[in-house]
């Protein structure tokens, strides 16, 4: 079994992984002692970038390990793609909010910033980049990406994040109102990480060394 490091945390990211991991073999830990080490500044401008920076900080951690970092969020067509990069900060860096709900916080600035926005305006994608890396390289990245509707309102408790206010017309439910198996099928995480793993299949065909 393949064995992979995850440089997070947070409890909805690793329940998405898993959900998409598991028919491959693959098995996924989090990173040993990730809440002690001190995160890196996350100075990118893009996705790809700061999940990049990621993956590589935390890899020296672990020598000659696999450890796999995220970025990824919300980008609001009539925000001029905001929250993007800054999706887990936005209500930090706009009006300063350094409380315990931060998610509730974004998500109220969000909607407080659409509410003259309506119907075909609404639109919005929510984008994941994933970033392998080993010894401080990145091997791989993934990139992933779900196209929604911004709702007025939140919808659904088992999602995370933006994930209450972002409708998947495909099939007619908010990402918080997913289960995470439909989750892992659908969202932008899950479309990244089949990425990885159709990666990981091919190069495990190949007999190279992951």
């Amino acid at each position: 079994m393949r064995r992979i490091l995850v440089a997070t945390s947070n409890p909805g990211k690793i329940r998405d992984f898993i959900g998409a991991a598991r028919v491959h073999g693959v098995e996924l830990d989090v990173l040993p002692e990730y809440k002690q080490i001190e995160p890196p500044e996350e100075t990118g401008e893009t996705f790809e970038a700061n999940a990049r920076l990621k993956a590589e900080y935390y890899s020296h951690h672990v020598p000659a390990q696999l450890v796999l970092a995220d970025d990824s969020g919300l980008e609001v067509d009539a925000l001029n793609r905001a929250p993007g990069v800054r999706s887990a900060r936005y209500a930090t860096d706009e009006i300063g909010y350094a409380g315990p709900d931060i998610d509730d916080r974004n998500n109220a600035l969000v909607l407080e910033r659409m509410k003259d926005v309506h119907g075909p305006q609404r639109t919005g994608r929510f984008v994941c980049v994933l970033a392998l890396a080993r010894d401080g390289l990145t091997i791989a990245t993934f990139h992933g990406k779900a196209e929604g509707r911004i709702l007025r309102e939140l919808r659904g408790s088992n999602g995370f994040g933006y994930d209450p206010m972002f409708f998947f017309p495909e099939i007619g439910k908010t990402f918080a109102e997913l289960s995470a198996e439909e989750k892992s099928h659908y969202s932008h995480r899950g479309a990244a990480f089949r990425k990885l793993l159709d990666w990981a299949d091919q190069n495990q065909n190949q007999n190279q060394n992951l």
